[in-house]
């Protein structure tokens, strides 16, 4: 096999790839839901702090607030509402004041401050409402630390809906890269008969496939990382991403060469691309919805590229914690290169034979 004939028709295929209307919704899609979800679920621009206020005796606190800008205040009417809507996430934050509370403040009694935080607010939030409070605190005293702040958060820390949409938009990344630009390519070619005529050439089929291959894996690296830096979710370890999203579009555009050594049209291509969809698409619905039992993922090939661009990219981790996702992703890429050379010397009997 000859690097430069691959790298030939590699660059071939950039050069003609834009032509395809595919190719361009390739690159859009992943924009185009990150855009809908932040807005519609998440902080492409950040909420603003959701504080709700018990207040039992007209507190200077309360009408503070009420006259700050960039905290959202709601004033509730009894203690229950409070920490219902607290534990739903309705607000960022809780805060129960009793009666008499700034006479306590004032008269150095150090009064216990009620402070509850949803396990799903932002992290921002959080410190701007805390802070806030703090120092609303300090002005009715006038002494620095008149009162113990308590923070009481709601089961366990929580991530953001926002974040647990990434996977989604990674996976269509993934596999319209990934996937159906290859064997698009791939069908397109067989189709016209431009296949045939590269092969009489002194190119070899092994280098149109790689060349193919290549294509997948640069879209679908370039596509996740652009998704995943316009999702903030990049991670503490940027390499460790870069790294692990590359294997993932390694794995993906196996598949796309599957599927376009085994599809004979595009009729085919989309059939075939729509019947799988629902066992390549399952594993993702396990991260909007983390209390179904989680080995039922591991039965999907894409779980083990999904599952390392999770820990990685939204929880921090390093390498060494998906070494093994990582390889079992690896041992089903190196699984279906045989069952590619297989099925493409049978494409080109076929071809050959027509």
């Amino acid at each position: 096999m000859s690097l430069s004939r691959t790298l030939r028709i590699l660059k071939k295929e950039f050069a003609l790839g834009p032509r395809s209307p595919f190719f361009y919704y390739t690159l859009l899609l992943p924009v185009a839901l990150t855009l809908l979800f932040q807005f519609a679920f998440g902080s492409l621009f950040a909420p603003q702090p959701r504080l709700a206020i018990v207040d039992e005796g007209a507190s200077e606190i309360t009408s503070a607030v009420a006259h700050m800008r960039g905290i959202k205040l709601t004033v509730l009417d009894d203690e229950d509402g409070l920490l219902r809507g607290v534990a739903a996430n309705d607000f960022d934050a809780g805060l129960i004041l009793p009666a008499g509370f700034d006479d306590a403040v004032r008269d150095g009694s150090r009064p216990l401050l009620r402070f509850h935080i949803g396990g799903e607010s932002h992290a921002a939030n959080r410190i701007v409402l805390a802070v806030t409070t703090a120092d609303l605190v300090r002005e009715i005293e006038g002494s620095p630390a008149p009162v113990k702040v308590e923070l009481v958060g709601f089961g366990d820390e929580g991530v953001p809906l926002a974040l647990r949409l990434v996977p989604i938009i990674v996976f269509y990344a993934l596999a319209m890269a990934g996937i159906f630009v290859p064997g698009a390519s791939l069908v397109e070619e067989k189709e016209q008969g431009t296949l045939m005529g590269m092969l009489v050439t002194p190119a070899k089929a092994s280098e149109v496939l790689v060349a193919k291959w290549s294509l997948g894996l640069l879209l679908a690296s370039a596509m996740s990382l652009v998704t995943l830096i316009l999702n903030g979710a990049m991670g503490p370890r940027p390499l460790d991403v870069v790294i692990v999203v590359m294997v993932a579009a390694g794995l993906t555009s196996m598949l796309g060469l599957l599927v376009g050594v085994i599809a004979k049209d595009s009729t085919m291509l989309f059939g075939l691309i729509k019947g799988f969809g629902i066992v390549l698409f399952a594993p993702v619905l396990f991260y909007l919805f983390p209390s179904w039992p989680q080995w039922i993922a591991k039965l999907f090939p894409l779980y083990w590229i999904i599952e390392p661009v999770w820990q990685v990219s939204i929880m921090g981790k390093n390498l060494s914690a998906v070494w093994i996702e990582l390889g079992v992703a690896l041992l089903i890429a190196a699984a279906l290169l045989p069952l590619i050379i297989a099925l493409s010397r049978k494409m080109l009997a076929q071809m050959a034979a027509r």
